[in-house]
């Protein structure tokens, strides 16, 4: 190496490729990790599958419920059945601030409207009507296998969960797309993304009509013939969408993907992989920590982290609360408003990782790239930083330095070229309460699409930078 690269690999900022600087026996823990992470994805295709499933590891891996205050080390609190907090307490006392990672549950999808069963007049068949959900291209889920998962809660209280689509001798369901014979005028001549309207979003739910007696004609038979097959499997009646949750995704497991099996292909890893990767580092503390350690599980992040079950909510305020007094301290709002300012979080989220087909969007030295590591993102937004937290250059700095001193793989990154156009997180929301945060999580291609892509490499990066930050910040 001669002096101009000594120079060159001592004052320049170069990211580094996981393939080429980790070694063999990293590379064998990354593909392992992805396997537990491809059957999570499987099993937890929306936000309250997602909570039901930690609900139950929980328990196994030595979680007490918050509420009770038995002197357990490491609690959890569940909320709504779609937020979750995790925690175990440190040797610090808790009102020094915790160490908290933060990531998002819910995922783009389409939901069934509430009255959602018909008989389309013309075609006579059954249909459900949707509603979809964050940010998504209609067009994509066009003629594409969808399941249908959710719960109906009945009049009485009783909650019933269903999931038709995933075993592979279930149906699917189809919107089906116009055919390119006949789009010349209904969609060829229109931009992208008034192709296919909300309105055109129905599902095909069935087409074998009620029989009727002595060949009477029944009014909106299919219909009922569909009613009467729910009420037959599941006991519902029409009343009972009206208080249902109902969601189509894309029918399918995560996958490898690309030749080498480097790479996972999958519906919802915006943001369960941040989920996932953060309750494993939780998980992976083999002692208390000095700080105590915090996971929280957010929803409604797809649509402005809105309602009670959302980031703007007064949940994670009301657990760390709890975790005061379940350590003994004093949880009046003075207490709890300093704790919170003296915490540190990551907002875990992903970014955007440079598409080979489309690399004009990206300003390349300020992007991440596939297999590179985890992305430490300053700033998200869009335009002049709007909708931003933009992270303070001390905490960004601390972040930076144990990922680089615990051989972590890392990578900065924003989200696109200056007004090309951008994003949020929830960042913004958990920087309200005074504490220090940054976002930090795995690059996706083909972001918000029905089968995202994410690197091996990224996903385990991310688990060991998230393990580092609460053994070390």
């Amino acid at each position: 190496m001669n002096n101009s690269d000594k120079i060159r690999k001592k004052l320049t900022y170069q990211r580094k490729n996981f393939w080429h600087v980790q070694p063999d026996d990293v590379h064998q823990q990354a593909f392992a990790f992805a396997d537990g992470y491809k059957k999570f994805l499987n099993d937890c295709k929306t936000e309250r599958e997602t909570i039901y499933y930690l609900a139950e590891l929980a328990k196994k891996e030595g979680f007490k419920n918050i509420d009770a205050q038995d002197g357990a080390r490491k609690l959890y609190s569940f909320f709504r059945n779609k937020n979750a907090a995790f925690a175990r307490l440190g040797k610090n006392p808790v009102s020094e601030g915790v160490n908290l990672i933060v990531s998002h549950i819910d995922a783009p999808r389409i939901d069934l409207k509430q009255n959602p069963l018909a008989e389309d007049g013309e075609t006579k068949l059954g249909i459900l009507k949707t509603h979809y959900y964050g940010g998504i291209k209609k067009y994509q889920w066009m003629s594409t296998p969808l399941a249908l998962h959710g719960v109906f809660v009945t009049r009485k209280g009783k909650t019933v969960r269903i999931t038709i689509g995933e075993d592979k001798n279930d149906p699917v369901f189809i919107m089906p797309d116009l055919l390119p014979h006949l789009a010349k005028n209904e969609q060829y001549s229109k931009k992208l993304g008034d192709a296919v309207t909300a309105g055109q979003m129905n599902v095909i739910f069935n087409s074998i009509p009620f029989p009727g007696d002595d060949d009477q004609e029944i009014k909106e038979a299919v219909k009922l013939n569909a009613l009467n097959l729910l009420n037959k499997k599941y006991g519902i009646t029409e009343t009972d969408f009206l208080s249902a949750e109902l969601e189509l995704v894309p029918a399918g497991l995560a996958r490898d993907a690309g030749f080498d099996g480097s790479m996972i292909a999958a519906y919802g890893q915006d943001d369960r992989v941040c989920a996932y990767t953060s309750w494993q580092a939780l998980l992976s503390l083999t002692q208390d920590p000095e700080r105590t350690a915090v996971v929280y599980l957010a929803d409604k992040e797809e649509i402005g982290s809105e309602s009670n079950t959302g980031a703007k909510s007064v949940f994670i305020l009301d657990f760390i609360a709890d975790l005061l007094a379940a350590n003994g301290e004093s949880s009046d709002s003075v207490t709890l408003r300093k704790t919170l300012i003296r915490s540190q979080i990551l907002s875990a989220d992903v970014n955007a990782a440079i598409n080979p087909n489309y690399p004009g969007v990206h300003e390349k030295d300020n992007a991440v790239h596939l297999g590179y590591g985890v992305s430490v993102t300053k700033y998200t937004g869009q335009g002049g930083k709007s909708g931003s937290n933009d992270a303070n250059a001390e905490f960004n700095a601390k972040v930076i330095d144990i990922f680089e001193t615990a051989g972590v793989n890392w990578q900065t990154g924003t989200l696109g070229k200056v007004d090309e156009g951008g994003g949020g997180t929830i960042a913004k929301f958990m920087a309200q309460y005074g504490a220090e945060v940054i976002d930090c999580g795995p690059g996706l291609l083909g972001m918000h699409a029905m089968y995202e892509l994410s690197s091996k490499a990224d996903v385990y990066s991310t688990y060991k930078a998230y393990h580092t930050f609460f053994e070390k910040a």
